[in-house]
């Protein structure tokens, strides 16, 4: 969970072209398992709560996700309105000891479309290239240039270019996974995850790492 929420922070703030949709309207289940890989890690580390808290609230707003969805069919017995769903959530997170405008603002944050590890960011104009041209026409244009603007040295560098190349070449076989398919949230979460494993073994700080993804938006080929 660490890796992950660190891997928020290093490129929550930068975006390629997005090509997950980020309005698809994903079943309960679904947007349970979203809630794992976005919302969790950044409710334990904002309100500095335990896993099992965090897991906690998840089941809270997948129960009242299905509530609305029953609201919605006029199928519900129990509640007429979302408002009144959303009262009874607040009672659960009240359990939870989250109150307050802390517990109102998981309200607004409940099923949230997405995060940084669920876009998939990539160049479609690589996609005529191999990964060994990619990393050629990378050395020559940006090398040296990495080297200067991110303090690194060669061999880095080319370790760099070389994870960069690898996640553009993957990216493309996970954009022909309709928009519409979790899959391809899973695939772009695991995308993802294996491109920050692979900065981490380039032994930068976490700085540098944010860099790194800065930089290849602002520079391409």
């Amino acid at each position: 969970m660490k890796k992950l929420v660190l891997f928020i922070c290093f490129c929550g703030i930068y975006a390629y072209p997005q090509l997950n949709a980020q309005t698809q309207q994903w079943t309960p289940e679904e947007q349970l398992e979203l809630f794992g890989y976005c919302e969790k890690g950044l409710l334990m580390k904002e309100l500095g709560i335990s896993e099992e808290t965090a897991n906690k609230i998840g089941q809270i707003n997948y129960w009242a996700t299905l509530q609305k969805l029953k609201i919605e069919a006029n199928t519900n017995d129990t509640f007429a309105t979302a408002n009144e769903v959303n009262q009874e959530v607040l009672k659960k997170y009240k359990a939870l000891s989250i109150t307050g405008d802390r517990a109102k603002g998981l309200i607004t944050r409940m099923n949230a479309p997405g995060c940084a590890i669920t876009e998939l960011r990539y160049l479609p104009q690589y996609d005529t290239l191999s990964k060994t041209q990619l990393v050629t026409a990378y050395k020559t244009k940006f090398r040296k240039k990495i080297v200067d603007q991110l303090g690194v040295n060669g061999r880095q560098a080319d370790m760099i270019i070389d994870a960069e190349a690898w996640k553009q070449k993957e990216a493309f076989t996970v954009a022909q996974i309709p928009a519409a398919d979790f899959n391809r949230i899973r695939k772009t979460v695991q995308l993802n995850n294996e491109f920050s494993k692979k900065l981490v073994l380039i032994d930068l700080t976490d700085a540098q790492k944010e860099q790194v993804i800065a930089f290849f938006i602002q520079n391409q080929l």
